[in-house]
């Protein structure tokens, strides 16, 4: 099965059984109100560390460096805000991971480690040398 497919199929299943869940236990209004407020408090953390990052990206740039994490941590506090937006406990929680420096650093460095290995792996090639022979029947065309 297509991993994407597979996403697409399981996210929503999973939020559906967690939001029957948590609101069997602490009711409906409470459940939709706890949505609203995880909600509307990570998108204004989200703004404020999309601006921190935009301040540090600027710092990097003043200093003549380029701003490769800040803009890896643009991307990733964006994503996480649509993530907080989407209604849903998963989604919440895993927006709220990629939101926090310290966790997302920690996500960073995991998923850099993966592709630096995959990227040495790749890196098998067989060197050798060649000579160029020169026949009679290359001179006449």
């Amino acid at each position: 099965m297509n991993p994407i497919l597979f996403v697409i199929i399981v996210i929503p299943v999973i939020e559906i059984y967690l939001l029957i869940k948590i609101g069997s236990q602490i009711g409906a209004i409470s459940t939709i109100f706890l949505i609203f407020l995880t909600a509307i408090i990570g998108i204004y953390y989200a703004k404020y560390e999309g601006l921190n990052t935009l301040k540090s990206g600027f710092a990097q740039l003043s200093k003549n460096e380029t701003p490769a994490y800040e803009v890896i941590s643009g991307a990733a506090i964006a994503f996480a805000a649509l993530l907080l937006i989407i209604p849903g406990f998963a989604t919440d929680i895993f927006g709220f991971f990629l939101i926090f420096p310290i966790s997302r650093k920690f996500i960073f460095n995991k998923m850099s480690k993966k592709f630096s290995q995959k990227k040495n792996e790749k890196n098998n090639f067989i060197d050798g040398d060649f000579e160029d022979i020169e026949d009679d029947n290359d001179k006449k065309i």
